[in-house]
């Protein structure tokens, strides 16, 4: 069980991560900061420029502590923010399947960072050479994670957006 953890958290972890260093430095043919603002602009939200950066220190530095095994649950909790708001804004309109740019990808990743959560981050993790590991798992904080990261998209898709006003034409 310990080397199977071990390999979600590392393949789970580095993915996003990888996500991450695309958007803050432009690794892997990324965006960068400024591709990843002006999308958030289009997609209506304030201070997008902060927002952008907020996006991009989630993923690369919750997918390192989750590859790592390091504050599993917050790591898991930003994978699963981060996956749902995705969800919501491009995924889930195209409908389940990845290959026609659904939400497949996303829902096997913040299910794994939920799965880890509520488990833990397995023997070869920082969190359970330091002793955390006990404290820091179980079935309430993969709910914790699941019931925070709602709470959080829900908040960040609403408050963090400003609201279409409607036009006339729109109304008629």
């Amino acid at each position: 069980m310990a080397y199977g953890l071990l390999l979600l958290r590392v393949v789970v972890g580095l993915t996003m991560a990888a996500h991450g260093s695309q958007k803050l430095f432009g690794w892997f043919e990324g965006p960068r900061l400024a591709g990843v603002k002006a999308m958030l602009g289009n997609f209506g939200f304030r201070l997008p420029a902060l927002m952008a950066l907020a996006l991009g220190l989630t993923e690369f530095g919750g997918g390192t502590l989750f590859a790592l095994g390091l504050l599993t649950p917050l790591a898991a909790l930003g994978i699963v923010v981060v996956m749902l708001n995705a969800v919501a804004l491009v995924h889930f309109k195209n409908g389940f399947w990845a290959g026609k740019g659904g939400y497949e990808f996303n829902l096997v990743l913040l299910t794994v960072a939920v799965a880890v959560a509520a488990t833990g981050p397995g023997r070869f993790s920082i969190d359970r050479a330091l002793g955390w590991d006990d404290n820091l798992s179980g079935l309430w904080w993969g709910l914790g994670v699941v019931g925070a990261a709602a709470i959080s998209s829900f908040v960040t898709l609403s408050l963090g957006r400003r609201r279409q006003r409607l036009t006339h034409a729109a109304v008629t």
